[in-house]
């Protein structure tokens, strides 16, 4: 589509975009717009650090050279929509593992408030939050959590 449009329509999940040094603000804007991911494949003429740096801008996931000629041109769209996929998996599977680094962070800082209050060893402190986690039925995190956000409220009250 000439020229770049407003907005990529839903229906379109791979887009094969003339890069040059110029077309770097318009295909940033123009694919950044996305909610949902789209592959990139990059047509390029030739290779300079400015071409290569807009390839990069983009987030593109295959790149073709002009002309462009039947052969190649399937197996850079399977090669990029691999490339794409496994980068979404990976980009959920990282925030998973933060996700569940967060929680560990939260239930140790719990664990640190109740050994601090109550003066008993880590696993006393932790058995305290898993009994709640399970009597409350709820997540030890979400136990912590309240820990953590009392510790706040009791802490605050110290100070007026």
């Amino acid at each position: 589509m000439w020229p770049v449009p407003r907005d990529l329509p839903d229906k379109f999940d791979m887009v094969l975009v003339d890069v040059t040094d110029q077309s770097a603000t318009k295909l940033k804007g123009f694919l950044e717009k996305r909610e949902k991911p789209v592959t990139i494949i990059a047509i390029i003429g030739y290779e300079n650090p400015s071409v290569l740096n807009v390839i990069l801008e983009i987030g593109a996931h295959a790149v073709l050279m002009k002309p462009v000629r039947a052969a190649g041109v399937l197996s850079s769209m399977l090669m990029a929509r691999r490339y794409q996929s496994e980068q979404e998996r990976f980009s959920k599977d990282m925030a998973k593992l933060r996700e569940k680094l967060d929680n560990v962070q939260k239930v140790n800082d719990a664990k640190f408030i109740l050994m601090r209050h109550r003066g008993i060893a880590e696993r006393e402190a932790y058995d305290i939050i898993r009994k709640q986690a399970m009597t409350k039925r709820t997540t030890t995190t979400e136990i912590a959590q309240s820990i953590i956000n009392a510790e706040s409220i009791l802490s605050n009250l110290g100070d007026s």
